[in-house]
């Protein structure tokens, strides 16, 4: 999915180095940014690149034999200090916080816009994905019972939890916006999705929110974006952005399967329970 040489944008530095092609409603707000900062970066670079030299050229010792002690005796320095610590808080404060708060969405916002809702839970090294069910409902989550790596840890006893899908299979329907909750059952991983320009810390004991809007159907993988093991670089999951009528159909599969195997399971217990009384 990285841009061949026919379609690298000759003013956007992400394309010059493979950045894949957006599939998000926000992405190109992320690539503009990208864009931004990595064109200051080579401003600074040139900058710095003839400052370099000026100063090898400056003082070079042919040009000055005799080392000079007393160093600046102004202070231009101190002024060009004061300088760059004023721009950069009007950078800062005039520009940047101000922009992120115009850019950024709120999640009350895209809660009233019927977001598909999803847990991704992160274990060395793979990812569990939990959804509720067609009832729509998630069981009750009790991290105390946490049993195995990537434990999405559902109370069983819950009912609304029943139909709740566990599966190795993430899958999203196109054009609706989706609730990402990420956390994770063992050290800090990093849920990230390139083509999305999205990713989220995936923190033992916290379920945290990231959302984002889907343009495209893509099949595309998610990555860790945080060193967290010895197989790090293997922690590599699969996504597909599917038609809504095809993520509806494999929901409301998968859900069934789930609450059939439940209620199985839940009778056996039962049974379990009446034989030893």
């Amino acid at each position: 999915m990285t841009n061949t040489l026919a379609e690298i944008d000759i003013t956007s530095p992400a394309s010059w180095f493979g950045m894949p092609e957006n599939y998000s409603a926000h992405g190109d707000e992320v690539g503009h940014m990208i864009d931004v900062v990595q064109w200051f970066m080579v401003i600074l670079f040139v900058g710095w690149t003839i400052f370099f030299f000026y100063a090898i050229i400056r003082f070079w010792n042919k040009r000055q034999p005799r080392a000079d002690y007393h160093g600046v005796k102004n202070h231009a320095s101190t002024h060009l200090e004061v300088g760059v610590i004023i721009v950069e808080a009007a950078l800062l404060l005039g520009f940047a916080i101000p922009l992120w708060n115009e850019r950024t969405d709120s999640f009350d916002r895209v809660m009233g816009e019927n977001p598909v809702r999803v847990r991704a839970v992160g274990f060395q090294f793979n990812w569990v994905f939990h959804y509720a069910g067609a009832d729509g409902k998630f069981g009750r989550i009790d991290r105390t019972q946490v049993s195995y790596p990537g434990d999405p840890c559902i109370d069983k006893l819950d009912p609304n939890g029943y139909d709740d899908i566990v599966t190795n299979s993430f899958q999203l329907p196109v054009g609706r916006p989706a609730i990402v909750q990420t956390t994770s059952t063992d050290v800090i991983h990093n849920f990230s999705i390139i083509p999305m320009r999205i990713q989220s810390d995936a923190i033992p004991g916290k379920d945290i929110p990231m959302w984002f809007t889907p343009l495209k159907e893509i099949e595309t993988s998610v990555v860790c974006g945080q060193l967290c093991g010895a197989s790090h670089a293997d922690m590599v999951g699969a996504m597909k952005v599917v038609a809504q009528a095809d993520f509806d159909k494999w929901l409301s599969k998968e859900s069934a399967k789930s609450k059939e195997k439940s209620l199985s399971e839940l009778e056996t217990q039962n049974a379990v329970t009446a034989l030893n009384q």
